[in-house]
C-alpha cells in the first residue's frame, strides 16, 4: 500500500504516520510537482485539492481514495473521478472553531465600531457619540447548518442571539432555534440581523443569492461570507452595497481570489476584506490527519462502511 502526499505535512505528524502504519509505504512530497515522481504508484494520495488534473489523475493508474485535506473539493476533476469510481473523502468539520471565532471577530468589528474606534485612536479623538450595538436578542441565520454552521450557532448562544439554520433538507440541527430548507430561504432572510454563508461551492448554490434576497434583508443587517465566493455575484453584492440594502459585508471568501488590487471592496467604508483566512488555525494538519487515520483504520480493514466525510460526487460534497 503506498500513500504519496502533495502537501507539506509536519515532521511530527509523518512520524506518527510511519509508527502506527508500518505496513504502509509513505512517500512524503510537498508538492504535487514532486509528487508525480510516485504518483504512478499511489494507492491512496492525500492533497490539498487544487493541484489535481485529469492529466495528473491518468497517470495514477492504481489510485483508489483521495484524502482532501480541506472542506472545498470543487477544484477537483469531478467526471474523470466518477468514471474511475475512486474514493474521496475530506476534513469537512476541523474548520469548526476557528471559523465560528472569526464569524464573531468580525460580528464583533462591526457591531462594536472597532475600524472607528481604531482609527479614532490613532488620531487621538475622543468621541463618545459612537453608536455601539449589542448582539443580545439579535438574530443570526446561518446558511449552511451543518459542523461549522452549527459553531456558530453555539457561540451564538453565549450572546443570547435567536439562530436560525439553512439546509438542503431543513432537518433538525443542533443549537438552531429554527430551521429551514433552502426553498424556504426567504423566510430566514427576513429575520435575519446577520447572515453567515458557510455553504460549498455546487450547481445548487452557485449564484443562489440574488438581488432580491438582500432587499429583503433589514437595511440594518450584516453579511458575512465565509464559505465560497460564487455564493452571490460580485456585481450584485457590490450593487446592494452601494444602494445600502444592508449595512456591511465581511468578505472572506470571492469568485476570483486573490481579490484583486483595485477592486472596489477594498475601499468601500462598509465592507470588511480579509485574505481567505476563516478556517486557518495551528491545529490544522492535526485535526485533518485525525480524520486520515480514522479513515486509514477502517480501510486497511475493508470496513469502508465506517468512513468519515465520504463525498457524493454527484452532489458534491
Amino acid at each position: 500500500m503506498n500513500i504519496i502526499t502533495s502537501l507539506r505535512v509536519k515532521s511530527a505528524i509523518q512520524k506518527e504516520l510511519q509508527e502506527k502504519f508500518p505496513e504502509v509505504h509513505f512517500f512524503f512530497h510537498p508538492t504535487m510537482e514532486e509528487a508525480k515522481a510516485d504518483i504512478e504508484n499511489a494507492d491512496i494520495l492525500v492533497t490539498y485539492g487544487g493541484d489535481l488534473n485529469e492529466e495528473i489523475l491518468e497517470r495514477a493508474k492504481r489510485l483508489k481514495w483521495i484524502m482532501v485535506l480541506s472542506a472545498g473539493i470543487e477544484k477537483l476533476p469531478f467526471e474523470a473521478l466518477k468514471k474511475r469510481n475512486i474514493l474521496i473523502t475530506n476534513a469537512r468539520g476541523i474548520h469548526k472553531v476557528p471559523m465560528a471565532e472569526y464569524t464573531f471577530a468580525m460580528i464583533m468589528q462591526v457591531t462594536k465600531k472597532m475600524k472607528q474606534l481604531i482609527e479614532n485612536e490613532k488620531n487621538e479623538v475622543w468621541d463618545r457619540t459612537i453608536r455601539l450595538v449589542e448582539l443580545a436578542g439579535k438574530t443570526i441565520t446561518i446558511l449552511g447548518a451543518g459542523a461549522i454552521g452549527c459553531e456558530i450557532a453555539r457561540v451564538a448562544k453565549a450572546f443570547n442571539m435567536k439562530t436560525i439554520g439553512v439546509n438542503r433538507s431543513g432537518q433538525n440541527a443542533d443549537y438552531m432555534d429554527e430551521i429551514y430548507s433552502v426553498q424556504d430561504l426567504e423566510q430566514a432572510l427576513v429575520q435575519a440581523d446577520f447572515v453567515v454563508s458557510v455553504l460549498p461551492s455546487t450547481k445548487e448554490t452557485y449564484h443562489l443569492l440574488k438581488e432580491n434576497h438582500f432587499k429583503m434583508m433589514k437595511n440594518e443587517c450584516v453579511f458575512i461570507n465565509i464559505g465560497r465566493g460564487d455564493i452571490v455575484e460580485e456585481s450584485v453584492l457590490l450593487k446592494v452595497l452601494e444602494d445600502g440594502e444592508i449595512a456591511h459585508a465581511v468578505l472572506d471568501v470571492f469568485e476570483s481570489e486573490p481579490l484583486p488590487e483595485g477592486h472596489p471592496f477594498w475601499k468601500m467604508e462598509n465592507v470588511t476584506v480579509t485574505p481567505h483566512i476563516s478556517g486557518l488555525s495551528a491545529l490544522y494538519q492535526q485535526r485533518a490527519f485525525q480524520i486520515f487515520e480514522h479513515n486509514l483504520i477502517n480501510y486497511l480493514s475493508g470496513n469502508n462502511n465506517n468512513l468519515k466525510n465520504v463525498i457524493d460526487l454527484d452532489r458534491g460534497y
